[in-house]
């Protein structure tokens, strides 16, 4: 299980930095661009600091 979950918080993050993109093509406000974006960063930081030794 612990090889599992950074790899599920990289897709998760994946899948927000293309919602980021899809957000701003449609025109969301920025505060909603924003907070997708900091869940995206945030799952990415989870993820390698979760495999760093």
């Amino acid at each position: 299980m612990s090889s599992v979950l950074p790899v599920l918080l990289l897709g998760v993050a994946g899948i927000l930095c293309g919602g980021v993109y899809s957000l701003h093509k449609q025109g969301a406000s920025r505060g909603v661009v924003g907070f997708v974006g900091l869940l995206a960063v945030l799952a990415l930081v989870g993820g390698v600091l979760w495999l760093a030794p």
